[in-house]
């Protein structure tokens, strides 16, 4: 059950995820499968093209430890992703979501209703409707502003804090032996 899924999508915000999946993969011995609507190639805001693992719709019933999703301007979303986070949520696993993209999928999934989160998207403009198809999806009374947010089993974070998504993650999954292994590794990736 070492498995952790990433949601990729065409545009996506790549380097806000590529630290995370290194750490998990390198340090923490944990698989990382891409998955996404469809098999085609997939382009990240870098240029870099990902090929999807699996498609979202065959993960549904595969034993994981988590999902992470990056951010981006993609407003798809398709029923077998809702019913993805909602299933992992209730089995109380892990749950990360970064920037907007990332974030709203969570809001649209209602998994934000009982936990403090953040999101980039403080305001939903008509650039949000446009692109993700409806009013602000997001319970605002549990917005916290800030840099990364932990509750439970879900971890949001502001596109810029892609570092402390990743430390945070880590936290979660208990890879620093405690606070001082944490705050070393923090300085040290920090360069302080």
């Amino acid at each position: 059950m070492n498995k952790i899924l990433i949601f990729i999508f065409d545009g996506m915000t790549d380097y806000e995820i590529a630290f995370i999946a290194h750490l998990l993969n390198s340090d923490a011995g944990k698989e990382i499968i891409t998955i996404a609507y469809k098999s085609n190639p997939i382009i990240g805001k870098t240029g870099f093209t990902y090929k999807p693992s699996k498609l979202v719709k065959d993960v549904l019933n595969e034993d994981v430890e988590g999902l992470i999703i990056p951010g981006g301007w993609f407003g798809d979303t398709k029923p077998e992703l809702i019913e993805l986070i909602n299933k992992l949520n209730s089995k109380g696993k892990l749950i990360g979501a970064i920037c907007g993209a990332g974030t709203v999928f969570l809001a649209k999934a209602g998994i934000l209703d009982n936990v403090k989160y953040t999101t980039p998207a403080v305001e939903w403009t008509q650039k949000h409707i446009d692109v993700f198809g409806e009013k602000d999806p997001f319970p605002r009374n549990n917005f916290i502003s800030q840099r990364v947010v932990r509750d439970k089993n879900i971890i949001t974070a502001q596109g810029i804090a892609f570092v402390d998504f990743a430390i945070e993650i880590c936290d979660w999954f208990k890879l620093f032996d405690n606070q001082e292994e944490r705050n070393n590794f923090t300085n040290n990736i920090r360069g302080v």
